[in-house]
């Protein structure tokens, strides 16, 4: 398993890290505490020794399997936690809220369903128009002298946004969306984290799915699967991204003997990504883990691979139908 060194946090961390938003259950169709908790094990033994998550996976389920998964894997200070606050939810509905007096509830929250007493990576999860970035970032730099979280991250933040809320605390991490079909931070966000020394992080590396070489024009999403409100699945994009991957598929297994997953993800680390973030709730969906290092791809194949995404996809779309929504208005307290 690759490693990159964080001197924020002085720790070794494996390129890839397990992202836990299916093992949440929400908008993935559930999940089974204790399978989860195998896959988290599996991981670690397989070497990867971040992992990720947020309060809003599941509404606190995703962090109290992961904290369970600590305390079963017992070696609490070679295991890098990610977590996220600036989420509220009600009623099963989510909405943001960067507040100064929600991210102090959030973090307490958080320490307790992980059962640890520090947070190695600290996201604010998506920014909150109806506070101002300088609550958002002071609160966050609070916590950061405080011990409580080792560093600082923001997470689906522009460059303006970025900018603002770094002149109230340092940016350690940025986690935004990013792959081989969805490349909007490669106009401004990725160059601007790699001339200011902040570590990208990001999520969504075979694209909920879509590059797993598993799905076909008669994939069925069911329940509160997100992947119903993909455009991305939906006629005629769905099958144009099909014709992609198959595509993907074949010119992986000829060149490099490898999948369309794994191609995509060597792609996202070879494009200025310290770490990409890889989705699993099952310990045989690791598999795919073990196939990333020792090889690379040849930027003449990196062509290729543009070539091949613009022949197939005719009217891409990217990840916008992610965002939460605002709130109609700040409560204000007496």
């Amino acid at each position: 398993m690759e490693s990159t060194y964080l001197p924020v946090i002085n720790k070794a961390v494996s390129r890839i890290g397990l992202g836990t938003w299916a093992m949440g259950g929400w908008m993935w169709g559930g999940s089974i505490e204790q399978e989860s908790i195998d896959t988290i094990v599996k991981a670690v033994d397989l070497g990867v020794n971040l992992i990720d998550t947020a309060p809003v996976y599941g509404f606190g389920f995703s962090e109290e399997v992961v904290g369970k998964a600590l305390k079963k894997i017992n070696n609490r200070s070679e295991i890098v936690i990610s977590t996220k606050c600036g989420l509220e939810w009600k009623e099963g509905k989510v909405f943001r809220n960067a507040s100064r007096e929600r991210i102090n509830k959030e973090v307490g929250d958080s320490l307790k369903r992980l059962r640890t007493d520090y947070i190695d990576i600290y996201y604010v999860h998506w920014p909150d128009s109806l506070v101002s970035l300088e609550e958002t970032g002071e609160a966050m730099y609070d916590l950061f002298k405080s011990g409580k979280i080792l560093s600082v991250g923001v997470s689906n933040f522009n460059t303006d946004q970025m900018l603002e809320f770094g002149s109230h605390s340092p940016i350690h991490f940025s986690q935004p969306p990013y792959n081989i079909f969805e490349r909007d931070i490669e106009k401004e966000e990725l160059p601007y984290c790699l001339e200011n020394n902040i570590f990208l992080m990001t999520y969504g590396a075979i694209c909920r799915g879509l590059l797993s070489g598993k799905l076909n024009i008669k994939s069925a999403f069911k329940g509160d699967d997100l992947r119903k409100a993909d455009p991305k699945f939906r006629e005629p994009r769905f099958r144009q991204y099909l014709d992609a991957v198959t595509k993907l598929n074949q010119f992986a297994e000829e060149c490099y003997g490898k999948t369309a997953a794994e191609l995509a993800i060597k792609w996202i680390l070879q494009n200025g990504v310290s770490i990409a973030l890889l989705g699993a709730r099952t310990p045989d969906q690791l598999s795919i883990y073990k196939n990333i290092s020792g090889w690379k791809i040849t930027s003449e194949d990196f062509k290729r691979i543009d070539g091949i995404i613009k022949e197939t996809v005719k009217d891409p779309v990217g990840p916008e139908f992610m965002a939460p929504p605002i709130r109609k208005e700040r409560e204000v307290r007496k």
